[in-house]
């Protein structure tokens, strides 16, 4: 905020922002990409200064990036549980933010809330996530899970200064959103010439709330077998390939290791047959977003908000419905891709757009 001038007529420094993130990992998806852009656009463009606070093996703090001392939580994706508050408030305080961004409600958000008012900060509480999704990833029926992490969620929002989110998430958090949570496309998922293949493709978390054995199931009722490329790492590998197993279809599945690299990714949504995403839960779900743009046939569920910024590119089917997941499939590899809508979507939705309208967010959060 250099240069700008407060309610008063007085002066502001540059606008400080602070994201916590305990579910940041070297093989996550959605949440670190955005942070790590969020941090990019900062150095780049000196628009605010800007801290990310995430767990890690040992703590160290440099060039914005703090990472506090953590348990590891799943070796598959590289999630780490914090040792509690101490060291968040520690650097809180060391910072002192104008606004801390909170992207989980696991954290203790309650207490790091507390502090960020003492230090005169606005708090925001980001919705990347839900009850129904969390409590998809535990074991056991949801209903024991769901009114616990409602609870937990209702407890997490109830003194920050604003909400931000993509959907409504007044059931889950008993708070409507003030801020819209945006995100953003790297130039490397544009359409391009590709030899498309003859498998399906899905990309992201090898996890159970993403519910990999609906496609599976799809796959072995569908009138032509497919082969399936599953692309990502995850806590539920093993349970995916027992479903693969049973369901006779060990030679057409094929799984290879989380890929970073933005260009090769794209190419692997180009090159396939479709791109299916059959998690129900997702509160924004990226890879949609971007096999859309790199002009792959896409498949997701209608819960899924970025399906709906990517129409009509996107073929819907009914959260957790097998039949109409085929036949969604079906629809998607009898239609042509439309290059120039592909295009279009990957030119409207650049990061430096999306940072700079929520940054004006936050100044006018603070007044």
């Amino acid at each position: 905020m250099s240069g700008a001038v407060g309610s008063q007529g007085v002066p502001r420094h540059r606008l400080v922002v602070c994201d916590v993130a305990m579910f940041y990992a070297a093989r996550s998806g959605g949440i670190r990409t955005y942070l790590d852009e969020k941090a990019r656009f900062a150095r780049s463009t000196d628009a605010f200064e800007h801290h990310v606070v995430v767990p890690g093996r040992r703590e160290r703090h440099g060039d914005g990036r703090h990472e506090l001392r953590s348990l590891e939580l799943a070796a598959s994706n590289g999630y780490r549980i914090p040792f509690g508050t101490g060291a968040l408030k520690d650097t809180l305080r060391a910072v002192r933010p104008d606004v801390v961004i909170l992207h989980d409600p696991f954290w203790r958000p309650h207490d790091v809330t507390r502090e960020a008012h003492r230090l005169g900060a606005r708090v925001v509480a980001v919705h990347h996530a839900s009850p129904a999704l969390n409590a998809a990833g535990l074991p056991g029926p949801d209903a024991v899970y769901v009114p616990l992490l409602k609870r937990i969620y209702r407890r997490a929002y109830a003194r920050v200064d604003a909400v931000m989110s993509v959907v409504d998430p007044s059931a889950d958090a008993g708070r409507s959103a003030t801020i819209p949570l945006r995100f953003g496309l790297d130039p490397a998922f544009r359409p391009k010439p590709a030899v498309r293949g003859d498998h399906l493709l899905y990309a992201g978390r090898v996890a159970h709330d993403k519910r990999i054995p609906d496609l599976l199931a799809a796959m072995a009722g569908a009138g032509r077998r497919r082969p399936l490329w599953i692309v990502g790492e995850g806590p539920a590998r093993g349970s995916v390939e027992s479903c693969v197993q049973r369901l006779g279809l060990t030679a057409d599945v094929r799984f290879i290791p989380f890929v970073g690299d933005r260009e090769r990714l794209a190419s692997l949504y180009r090159e396939a047959a479709c791109v299916v995403d059959p998690g129900p839960y997702e509160t924004f779900g990226l890879v949609v977003l971007e096999a859309a743009a790199s002009g792959a046939r896409v498949v997701a569920a209608t819960s899924t908000p970025s399906a709906h910024v990517a129409a009509p590119l996107v073929e819907l089917f009914a959260p957790k419905d097998v039949p109409g997941l085929r036949r969604a499939i079906d629809r998607a590899l009898a239609t042509p891709g439309d290059g120039a809508a592909a295009a279009a979507l990957s030119a409207r939705l650049r990061w430096e757009e999306v940072f700079a309208a929520e940054r004006a967010d936050l100044e006018r959060l603070l007044g």
